[in-house]
């Protein structure tokens, strides 16, 4: 079932890794870029100008998956916590500082390139345009981190309860769906942030402890029944096909997560059940997880830094005119998707390779501030937890440049969250009982390859 790593279940990485492919392949073609009259770069909404390609979002919203991987790498990664003694607050801030440190440096980046530009005058709806595409899969990290610090509560819950821990998450999220469907009551509908997607996570820690077992009928029965019920939502209910926000589509699937998505989670879920037998039987083969392995590893990378090799293709060659423009939609801007595609992953390995020496940084970094076991400021750490989920709420908003302007407050929000959790970094005892003290100065590829595990340990956690 495993491998050598203990009790690690490949199919988990491999649904990580899959994920990760489909959103950086979803994001990247229904991006489509423009030159506009005053001579800008346009990115028209494509979903919206082109309504059937709202059916492709059944192929691409594979979020469901990385809840339900990091379910079950988050409920297996806490249990040997509890049996190691270790307590929650220290697991919750290691957990949130692995996500916490690369999109900190990512927002810093994108943040120091947003004040330049602002300087030097650039257009602010042409800044506010790349501000939002660099922030607009940061909605995935506040829900993330928000499950993560309820993930001893939630794993006690599915430890007494089982199944019925999904199930009635999912009877809640559907009355608050219908409360926001009926009565317009959009406060109430932000609970199925975590609830919806929660439920996918709490199907991961039953699938890891065998309370879905892949052989019986219950998959079949979530794969089928979620299926029939996402079709019934759409084709009698009110809900849109797309499973990714339309601008003006109401009610949406996503914003908040809709009935019509629970049913796509528990459906995908049930899919996924059924192949992993199968999957486990390919990726003992070695050739494929020789493949799945290395994009485990870079999947909080490549979640993060994937949309900017779309403005560097835009600067290479549209504003300088090189990139043919078809008509929008068209069948000859569907062929030059080929192209496009091709150009933009060539960037984006280059972007990987480029940011090893800050990923080694990172792992030094993590590895020296790390919350202990006994956080000596254990209220820094969920004052900073706090301020740094509201402050990723709103850059997924609003995007890292909104109006045009540099947001001040917001960018300052960050830095004080992740610097409080940084504060609760281990004592001097905690750091004298780990195994990595000893070597953790003395060579940055020693002390990166603690880091690369434990990245590669946590699940989607590191995926987004």
């Amino acid at each position: 079932m495993g491998d050598s790593s203990g009790d690690r279940d490949r199919c988990v990485d491999f649904l990580r890794a899959w994920a990760i492919v489909l959103v950086v392949f979803g994001h990247w073609l229904i991006t489509g870029l423009v030159r506009e009259p005053n001579g800008a770069i346009g990115a028209p909404e494509l979903l919206a100008t082109v309504p059937w390609t709202q059916w492709l979002t059944l192929g691409f919203q594979i979020m469901p998956l990385f809840f339900l991987a990091g379910g079950h790498a988050a409920g297996g990664s806490w249990a040997r916590a509890r049996a190691e003694g270790r307590t929650a607050t220290g697991w919750v801030g290691q957990r949130a500082l692995r996500l916490l440190l690369p999109a900190g440096v990512y927002s810093g980046l994108v943040l120091v390139a947003v004040a330049i530009c602002v300087a030097v005058g650039v257009d602010a709806g042409t800044l506010a345009l790349v501000g939002w595409a660099m922030a607009m899969q940061f909605w995935f990290l506040p829900v993330y981190l928000l499950l993560s610090a309820a993930t001893p509560a939630l794993h006690a819950a599915h430890r007494r309860w089982g199944l019925r821990v999904p199930v009635v998450m999912g009877a809640v999220a559907l009355v608050a769906d219908l409360l926001v469907v009926t009565v317009h009551a959009p406060g109430v509908g932000l609970l199925n942030y975590v609830l919806v997607w929660g439920v996918a996570y709490q199907l991961g820690f039953c699938w890891r402890d065998k309370h879905l077992t892949e052989r019986s009928a219950l998959p079949a029965f979530m794969a089928a029944g979620g299926a029939v019920a996402f079709a019934a939502l759409v084709w009698v209910g009110p809900f849109p096909v797309s499973l990714i926000l339309v601008t003006g589509q109401s009610p949406s699937n996503t914003n908040p997560p809709s009935a019509a998505m629970l049913a796509w989670a528990v459906g995908q879920a049930g899919l996924a059940l059924l192949l992993a037998p199968a999957l486990r039987r390919l990726l003992e083969r070695g050739q494929l997880w020789r493949l799945v392995r290395p994009l485990g590893g870079a999947s909080m990378t490549l979640y993060l830094w994937h949309m900017l090799p779309v403005l560097i293709v835009a600067g290479a060659f549209y504003l300088t005119d090189l990139a043919p423009e078809p008509a929008y939609g068209s069948g000859s801007w569907w062929a030059l998707r080929v192209p496009w595609l091709t150009v933009l992953g060539v960037v984006l390995v280059g972007v990987v390779g480029a940011l090893r020496p800050l990923e080694r940084g990172l792992a030094l970094t993590y590895e020296r501030t790390r919350p202990g076991d006994h956080p000596p400021r254990a209220w820094a750490l969920w004052l900073g937890l706090a301020a740094s989920v509201g402050t990723l709420i709103w850059f997924a908003g609003h995007g890292f440049a909104y109006d045009g302007r540099f947001p001040v407050l917001a960018a300052l929000g960050l830095v004080v969250g992740i610097g409080l959790v940084m504060t609760t970094g281990r004592s001097a005892a905690d750091q004298a009982a780990s195994p990595l003290s000893g070597r953790a100065g003395r060579n940055p590829r020693d002390a990166a390859t603690p880091g690369a595990r434990v990245q590669h340990e946590s699940g989607a956690d590191t995926a987004g």
